[in-house]
């Protein structure tokens, strides 16, 4: 998928890191992809959803190329090293590319990793205890946080809701963006949604300094 930041909102999120403890980005995408996106220094990126903070990360993924070298040639894979992606967003039939990625699914699992579904993509990952959330768990802790503001837009944005609402935090805000693919469950979880990207640049405009002249 093609994905850039707005100069606009480059500009927000570094007045964001003068003013804060910590910013920071987790991603799919690998790390070192989401910070060439973004194009933000002084943020904190963590990609593959929290494997990179992982401390087996990189062993498990010998297992994850493994599996991907078992894969069927009909399938692209995105491969992240330590994860792998499998989009059907641009497939013909949506429904029968789903039907056959749950085979994969089950293929996945035999193999020993951990199929997990995001909007229209399979993830294939290590079977490790590493997640968006566990990623929001160590980065609120590497700087003693006691307010947070999370926003996301997928399936796996749960994990971090959830770890943000058990920190307890003196203020926690799970900001849900919503679109015509955002999951229902995360929408209902979130303490605040908003109407799309732009919006949410509207709301963290608000908690940034004035622009210097």
């Amino acid at each position: 998928m093609l994905a850039e930041v707005p100069a606009t909102t480059q500009d927000l999120l570094a007045r964001l890191v003068d003013e804060y403890a910590l910013v920071a980005c987790v991603s799919g995408r690998p790390g070192a992809d989401a910070r060439r996106i973004v194009g933000v220094s002084g943020i904190r990126y963590v990609g593959n959803h929290g494997l990179e903070l992982h401390p087996e990360a990189e062993t498990a993924s010998a297992r994850v190329q493994a599996f991907r070298r078992k894969l069927a040639e009909r399938w692209t894979v995105e491969n992240k090293h330590l994860s792998l992606s499998i989009h059907f967003r641009n497939a013909g039939d949506e429904d029968e590319a789903r039907a056959a990625l749950e085979r994969v699914a089950e293929a996945a699992t035999a193999f020993g990793l951990d199929p997990r579904w995001g909007r229209k993509v399979l993830e294939i990952r290590p079977p490790l205890e590493a997640h968006k959330g566990t990623a929001v768990t160590t980065l609120l802790s590497s700087v003693g946080a006691l307010r947070a503001l999370y926003a996301g837009d997928d399936t796996t944005d749960l994990d971090a809701f959830r770890a943000l609402h058990e920190a307890e935090l003196n203020t926690a805000i799970a900001v849900a963006v919503d679109s015509a693919e955002a999951p229902s469950e995360l929408l209902a979880t979130a303490d605040v949604v908003v109407n799309g990207p732009a919006e949410l640049a509207e709301h963290l405009e608000r908690l940034s300094p004035p622009e210097r002249a």
